[in-house]
């Protein structure tokens, strides 16, 4: 049966165009219930049971299927996920509505959809002849689909009796909108609200817990005291921001002062770029990431950046008056070129809630049901959740959903979602930050395996198409010990005309990995291998990973090469890219390759080959370093693990070798040369990584730093910055210039991938290079494969495709992949910290020497170069007397009593994990020395030590 709309539109050159639009109603269309006689089995895939065993509802005793609308689908999926609902019908009206109005919602239904256990079936309802249903005179589309949805309610429950006579099967219709459910009642369909339906389910309590509580009226606190002002509407929001009276941008909350946060306006207002929000009633319920509408104070009331830092940390939910006092601290006489754009939220644009990780804090009232909830981010506000399962869940790291936030509360309304294990176990730590940082960790679909190559794997004449056979050449790879995804491996030999051949070769992923399949997504997905302490999340399948991509040695392996064709003085000559077959001869740490460039007596070809490799290296590196490119520094650690409890034993700084520092120039030259020959040829669309220069603000510690030690830092160019931080030299102090580098690294942004024809300016700042990309590590980066295809395509190696050609398709993966590494880079962080913690468990108490590398308000930041640890040493305690203390922003320092402390100087410290917060177990440290009284630790006093202290330990990981 066929079902026709024809209307005319008027096109913009002034003709009359005739469309007509076709909708096909079908008679075959199966209600999913197997053993259903009147269908007879015209469904396919996962289908209803015919019995339900579903738990008892005390509303509904006989066996039923449920049948949710729109709404319940969007806010309540994490009832639906859950192993004991099942048998739903999924309406095609639902689904349709669903994916129009979230993704993330619209992806995990399907997932549901597709789990053969959980029984949901998908109806197609629009195009069923006795379900469809036209849209009548006067109706809204939401009206329509609403009663769509009733009346395949209805015909699912006449349907049904048709199945045996003695059947007992119900269709029940879960709404949680109240005309809709009345409606539905008067038509004689079984109708609940999700609540009520939930609640039926005796044999089941917990799932109460996971109901999103949406009416922000029912609940509040009693006293229902206004503490925010109102959201105004999206409407009048869109007609602010048009007119300029509120400007549009990313609401970033602090991770140290809760009571601050800035907004990050989008658009080119170069005036503007930033805006800063003090106290709880200007941020007015945003939340870290959302989209919110600003509003500028006038400058009378702009403030300055706070120094102080504070966190929520208090027991009793609404007292609003302690917060107002609390923002009086925040206020402080600055001089005038402190003060910032100062503003208010006036609403939400869009919110960007994720499920949080943490922890429940329990509340003191017995009995109570109402208990806050604390995220493992401080940059989240805490949460109040309703569960009656309090006592089980203190002490474990669960997920909670935010609902909504209400403008009499204090804190946002949630969810409890799940359950994830005991805090300060290792497996539930490590799930809990990748959770957090948002690192896909699922294990491998089966329809991305299959796209995988069938084992054993061979070299056949079709691969070596377009390819050189190189395996004759004394190849070999140099990396950190136990690496199993080889990337890279390198050769050196002298030509016949006297000059060197240098090559480079990379893993050729693009070979396994082709454009749009399962695989392929899944790696942009990922964008990028994560290396925890322990464990390392891989983007590609550990068959590619570990084995067929792994350049190994002693194994025939495809790959990429760049090889140049050099002088003594390493000036390229020529160059050549092609894909390639090797043989690598050696697998080497960089240890291992150390030792045979120093030892006297080994002289076969692999070790010429190195140190062919390490005498153009050091020519290559004074030659970057002449032409600007900065050499900073960064306190990375290694641990020590134990065999048997995988715990860690030892920490200690990674020590550099001069193989490290051979395979890098190697590597930057390699990057060069090939972003050179893409951007040559594909102006538009090469994928590049830039490193945009640090504006002058961002200069102004390490400077003031420097100078506080009578030492004189330029920061006009990069050029500059490196030569005057090659002359900060301290003959007393020769740590001082690690900790200008250490320093100088903070000061700088952060590099982004992006499509050359999106932007104009592609100069990498840190290698003082006019151009820069990556292509040497495919196997852990997918920037490295989209650079890979292009080179491909450049060198007529491989066939092109519309997506790699499309520069608006580019910068939306380049957009992901700066997002998936700078979270990698934070999870690596949040793993050695957790490590740390570990470490300093086992150790117990110890004193170290440390120096201050930035002095705040009330605490100094230190760095133990030992361990390469960062923590804050507070001078502020609850429950003590506070000492006086004289911060000088301009010098930078800070004044203790009679005892003034400033950047770079040396102090010692009391290390200790601090266990007392559960949530944020951290690194605690107190002064040793200089002896302040009341406020030092004798070094053989530990005792008393206070150990709740507010702060949580950063550690900096990676340039």
């Amino acid at each position: 049966m066929l079902k026709s709309k024809t209307f005319l539109k008027k096109t913009r050159a002034g003709g009359v165009l005739k469309i007509v639009r076709e909708h096909y109603l079908r008679d075959d269309i199966g209600c999913g219930a197997v053993g259903c006689t009147a269908c007879g089995g015209a469904h396919e895939g996962p289908a209803l049971e015919p019995q339900p065993q579903d738990p008892a509802s005390s509303l509904c005793p006989q066996p039923h299927y449920l049948l949710p609308d729109t709404n319940v689908l969007l806010h309540q999926i994490d009832v639906l996920e859950d192993p004991a609902i099942r048998n739903v019908i999924v309406l095609q009206t639902v689904l349709q509505e669903v994916r129009n109005r979230s993704a993330p919602v619209y992806k995990r239904i399907r997932d549901v959809t597709n789990n053969q256990e959980k029984h949901f079936y998908t109806f197609t309802n629009e195009h069923h002849r006795e379900t469809y249903v036209e849209q009548e005179q006067g109706e809204n589309a939401n009206d329509r689909n609403d009663r769509a949805i009733r009346v395949a309610a209805k015909w699912y429950n006449e349907h049904l009796k048709k199945m045996s006579t003695d059947n007992q099967l119900q269709v029940i219709f879960i709404t949680n909108d109240r005309k809709n459910k009345e409606k539905a009642v008067e038509e004689g369909i079984p109708a609940f609200t999700c609540e009520e339906y939930v609640k039926s389910l005796t044999a089941n309590p917990e799932l109460i817990d996971r109901l999103a509580c949406l009416s922000e009226e029912g609940n509040e606190i009693e006293s229902g005291k206004i503490i925010f002002s109102e959201h105004l509407p999206l409407s009048k929001l869109q007609q602010g921001i048009k007119s300029g009276t509120y400007l549009q941008g990313t609401f970033r909350a602090s991770r140290e002062n809760y009571l601050e946060a800035t907004v990050w306006i989008h658009g080119d207002n170069e005036e503007n770029k930033e805006i800063i929000l003090q106290g709880l009633k200007h941020l007015n319920r945003a939340i870290h990431e959302d989209i919110v509408a600003v509003e500028l104070l006038p400058k009378s009331q702009w403030v300055a950046p706070s120094s102080v830092v504070l966190h929520d940390e208090g027991q009793n939910e609404d007292d609003v008056e302690k917060e107002e006092e609390r923002e009086q601290m925040l206020k402080t006489a600055v001089s005038e070129k402190m003060l910032k754009p100062t503003g208010r939220v006036v609403g939400i644009i869009k919110r960007n809630w994720r499920p949080y990780c943490g922890m429940l804090s329990k509340s003191d009232i017995k009995e109570s049901r109402r208990h806050l909830f604390t995220p493992a981010d401080k940059r989240i506000p805490r949460i109040r959740i309703e569960t009656r399962q309090a006592s089980t869940l203190e002490g474990r790291r669960i997920i909670v959903a935010i609902d909504g936030w209400p403008r009499n509360s204090r804190y946002p309304n949630g969810h409890f979602v799940k359950n994830l294990g005991d805090v300060g176990e290792k497996e539930t730590e490590t799930e809990v930050l990748l959770l957090e940082h948002d690192v896909p960790h699922q294990p491998f679909s089966q329809a991305v395996l299959s796209f995988l190559p069938k084992m054993p794997w061979s070299i056949t004449e079709k691969d070596m198409k377009n390819r050189e056979d190189l395996r004759h050449l004394c190849i070999c790879s140099v990396d950190p010990p136990g690496c199993t995804d080889i990337d890279d491996a390198l050769h050196c030999r002298e030509l016949e005309n006297g000059n060197l051949e240098v090559g480079v070769h990379i893993a050729d992923v693009s070979h396994f990995i082709r454009p749009g399949n399962a695989l392929d997504q899944e790696s942009a997905r990922r964008g990028t291998t994560v290396y925890l302490c322990e464990k390392r999340i891989d983007m590609v399948p550990e068959l590619l990973s570990s084995n067929l991509c792994s350049l190994k040695c002693d194994v025939d392996r495809l790959a990429f090469s760049c090889i140049w064709e050099m002088n003594h003085s390493a000036e390229i000559l020529k160059t050549k890219f092609t894909k390639s077959v090797i043989n690598s001869k050696a697998s080497l740490t960089y240890a291992e390759a150390q030792l045979r460039i120093d030892s006297a007596n080994m002289r076969d070809n692999i070790t010429t080959s190195l140190r062919g490799l390490n005498k153009l290296a050091k020519i290559l590196k004074k030659k970057r370093i002449e032409k600007g490119a900065l050499t900073l520094s960064s306190p990375e650690v290694r641990f020590h693990m134990d065999s048997e409890t995988h715990d860690p034993i030892d920490l200690q700084t990674k020590e550099l070798r001069e193989t490290n520092s051979m395979v890098e120039e190697f590597m930057l030259l390699a990057n060069i040369s090939v972003a050179k020959k893409i951007y040559e040829e594909f102006s538009e669309h090469a994928l590049l990584r830039k490193h945009p220069a640090p504006p002058p603000s961002n200069y102004e510690i390490l400077v003031k730093a420097a100078r506080s030690r009578n030492l004189e830092i330029k920061t006009d160019t990069a050029k500059s910055l490196a030569e005057s931080l090659d002359r900060a030299e301290s003959p007393t102090f020769p740590y001082l210039n690690t900790l200008l580098r250490i320093l100088a690294t903070r000061c700088m942004m952060q590099a982004v991938y992006f499509c050359s024809g999106m932007d104009n300016d592609f100069h990498h700042y840190g290698l003082a290079s006019p151009i820069y990309t990556h292509f040497t590590s495919p196997i852990r980066r997918y920037a490295d494969v989209i650079v890979h295809r292009l080179l491909a395509v450049a060198i007529g190696a491989d066939c092109t495709y519309p997506e790699l050609t499309d520069k608006h398709k580019l910068a939306d993966i380049c957009k992901n992949l700066n997002y998936r590494h700078k979270m990698a880079q934070y999870a690596q962080r949040a793993s050695v910290a957790f490590h740390t913690q570990l470490f300093f468990k086992s150790k117990g108490i110890v004193s170290e020497e440390a120096y201050i590398l930035f002095v705040r308000k009330n605490a100094i930041v230190v760095l133990i170069p030992k361990y390469g640890l960062e923590g804050t040493v507070f001078f502020e305690e609850k429950d003590k007397p506070n000492p006086r203390l004289i911060y000088d922003d301009e010098i930078p320092s800070l004044k203790i009593e009679d005892t003034v402390f400033h950047v770079f100087d040396k102090v010692k410290v009391k290390i200790m994990l601090d266990s007392s917060n559960l949530q944020h177990q951290k690194i605690r440290m107190s002064l040793v020395e200089p002896q302040i009284p009341g406020i030092s630790i004798p070094p053989d006093d530990i005792s008393n030590m206070n150990l709740n202290g507010p702060q949580k330990k950063k550690m900096k990981f990676e340039k």
